[in-house]
């Protein structure tokens, strides 16, 4: 459970991940984007603390520098039906007892098809090794009975983690007692399924819409999607069919 209500920007989460991973640090460089240079989840940065800074009619008008930060730590969704996992050929993505979607790199073939069924653009091809990478949910740790690195060096207890129940009536009492206290554009973000979409083994509490926090508003399951494609093309051949055989064009 990511509470960003109670993120403080420091990023901890994210130098913790890539030490337990061993994950290369990248080049500094200056992006322009408020206190985020890292930008976005890759092959080599597996979480990732967004900066987004919100400017125009909804800043209120006692705020002296005209903007707020909205900070949010990213990380994979683990999908309770992941698209990801549905859409790689090999096996190299699997569902852990723990609930996380694995990527098995040894099995991975680097065809990237994980890649296009994402929805939140969370896992990514490293090019020099041809292969898939993402949050493992730090299984290692978690089969030895520690928590992910992210939610260990969070000093704000920000991310949570536990049982997925005990994480869902975490992310209701938070938002409860929030609006209680006057935060109404408060709201959970995968908590419940959608008509679209599963509901997530991650769940968010934002502050705001999802797209101010570059996280689509109503995910689209590529799977899902592409079997109502096939079902409209077959349909439309259908129909086409019996026009043309209608007008004599078949079997005339």
């Amino acid at each position: 459970f990511t509470d960003t209500s109670a993120c403080i920007g420091c990023k901890a989460c994210q130098v913790g991940c890539k030490h337990w991973n061993m994950l290369p640090g990248l080049e500094p460089r200056l992006s322009g984007r408020s206190y985020d240079n890292t930008l976005e989840l890759s092959a080599k940065t597996w979480r990732h603390v967004k900066f987004a800074e919100i400017t125009g009619p909804d800043i209120p008008a006692n705020n002296r520098q005209g903007l707020r930060w909205l900070l949010a730590s990213d990380s994979c969704k683990h999908c309770e039906d992941a698209p990801c996992l549905r859409a790689c050929p090999t096996g190299a993505l699997i569902r852990t007892e723990v609930g996380g979607v694995y990527p098995q790199s040894d099995i991975c073939n680097g065809c990237a098809s994980c890649v296009a069924a994402c929805p939140f653009g969370v896992i990514a091809r490293n090019e020099e090794t041809g292969h898939s990478h993402k949050c493992t949910f730090c299984l290692d740790r978690v089969r030895d009975g520690l928590h992910p690195a992210c939610a260990k060096t969070c000093p704000a207890a920000s991310i949570r983690f536990g049982k997925l129940e005990d994480m869902r009536n975490a992310a209701r009492s938070r938002l409860t007692q929030l609006q209680a206290q006057g935060t109404t554009n408060a709201r959970l973000y995968g908590l419940d399924a959608t008509e679209n979409y599963s509901s997530l083994h991650n769940i968010f509490l934002l502050l705001d819409s999802p797209a101010k926090y570059g996280l689509p508003e109503d995910p689209i399951h590529t799977a899902r999607s592409l079997k109502g494609d096939y079902t409209r093309a077959i349909a439309g051949v259908l129909a086409g069919m019996a026009i043309m055989g209608a007008s004599g064009v078949i079997g005339g």
